[in-house]
């Protein structure tokens, strides 16, 4: 589906800004571009070789942050490493939440129940539209459009609302758990957010009045950013960089999880790999984001949340506050006495910003004996090197608006 109508640590080793030749650098100089600066959207600092108002050269200099994500998988095990995962992609905590539990399950060869899975599909696209508000309102104040800011936000708002109700946090989540949810939708919730998914793409179609045609907006971001769809290939870009660029490849579509292969959706692509098309494609997954919860929700089975295989499963959260054996089966999960099989296994789901993956290593026990994530952000800013000489300052904050990339699960 084609979208183009008729855009720390103060240890860290410091990047090598040599010129690459000998020649007098002359009128050149150095600048730094973050970490701590509005338009990096985080820790991420980019040294620049600025002739004039044009870099010629770009390194970029990630690592202020060192969380150690895969060494606390490896030592807090399946259950007790959901939390963490909030942290990641902090814009779309329900989407790592999804991701850790679906890779857990793969290790444990168990699956959710139904209805928990087609729960799962509308937290994944309603933390998608989320996300992708926040980097589509951001990125129109980086380029001088407050309005849409003001717009977004608000919209996103309500959905912290509805994300609040049922995990009980509008922020950190922590709510799936291995085989299952951890609470169940209620059907009030259910029809409150079918409303809200049903009129979306209106809303929608106001921000494309403000931005798509607007000939500031399309002047800044036409032509600007170019990934040609063999470049994207050659880095292993994700997500919708990766779709900007022609490329139309989405693991809901390509490696199903959740029984997406049972929802009617497109994947928006573009024509040209500008900043312009991956603003368009992400206009366009919200639209789509949104009819799939309207499909997931209008087809919502009865049934459990969680899967009845009680040597992997935590119980439901009733029978732990009411019964003393819930309560020790759940100490007992938790505290690690929980043997899982031996094997390796590798998971991925479509997250806001990309193909977010793990590779989990089982030898038994309650934690995996080797964690592995393949995080999008991280993948994908691996291409500004590349992509930013021969672009002015203001194109630079462009580009990086135009990747919406988060830094919390770069620097994992």
């Amino acid at each position: 589906m084609s979208v183009s109508p008729d855009a720390g640590s103060s240890t860290a080793a410091e990047p090598d800004i040599r010129l690459d030749c000998g020649e007098d650098i002359g009128e050149r100089m150095i600048l730094n571009m973050g970490p701590s600066h509005p338009s990096t959207h985080g820790v991420l600092r980019l040294v620049l070789e600025m002739d004039g108002e044009r870099a010629v050269k770009c390194t970029s200099d990630v690592g202020y942050l060192h969380r150690g994500m895969e060494k606390l998988a490896e030592s807090y095990g399946y259950h007790r490493f959901i939390p963490y995962t909030d942290r990641l992609d902090y814009l779309a905590p329900l989407s790592n939440n999804c991701a850790i539990a679906l890779a857990a399950e793969k290790v444990c060869g168990i699956e959710a129940p139904p209805r928990a899975q087609a729960i799962r599909v509308v937290v994944c696209e309603l933390a998608r539209i989320s996300s992708h508000l926040l980097g589509l309102g951001a990125y129109a104040m980086d380029l001088g459009a407050v309005s849409v800011f003001l717009y977004t936000f608000t919209e996103r708002e309500s959905l912290y609302n509805y994300f609040e109700y049922l995990t009980g946090a509008r922020f950190t989540t922590s709510y799936t758990r291995v085989g299952g949810v951890a609470r169940d939708a209620d059907d009030g919730w259910l029809r409150e957010v079918r409303e809200f998914c049903d009129g979306f793409h209106k809303k929608v179609d106001v921000w494309e009045g403000l931005l798509t045609r607007n000939r500031i907006w399309m002047h800044r971001n036409q032509g600007v950013g170019v990934i040609s769809k063999e470049m994207a290939l050659d880095y292993g870009l994700t997500g919708p960089v990766l779709r900007g660029s022609g490329v139309p490849y989405d693991v809901r579509k390509d490696r199903p999880y959740f029984g997406y292969e049972n929802y009617d959706f497109d994947v928006p692509v573009g024509e040209h790999g500008d900043a312009y098309d991956r603003y368009l494609v992400r206009i366009e997954e919200m639209r789509q984001s949104a009819r799939l919860v309207v499909q997931a929700i209008d087809r919502m089975p009865k049934g459990p949340i969680l899967a009845d295989e009680p040597k992997f499963v935590l119980p439901e959260k009733h029978g732990v506050l009411t019964s003393m054996e819930e309560l020790i089966h759940q100490f007992m999960l938790v505290t690690g006495e929980m043997e899982t099989p031996q094997g390796e296994i590798v998971s991925h789901i479509e997250n806001p910003k990309g193909e977010h993956g793990y590779y989990l290593r089982s030898e038994g026990g309650a934690a995996p004996w080797r964690c592995k994530m393949r995080s999008p952000s991280f993948v994908n800013l691996h291409v500004l090197d590349a992509l930013v000489p021969g672009h002015l300052v203001a194109d630079v904050v462009t580009i990086l608006a135009s990747f919406d990339f988060v830094m919390g699960e770069c620097d994992k």
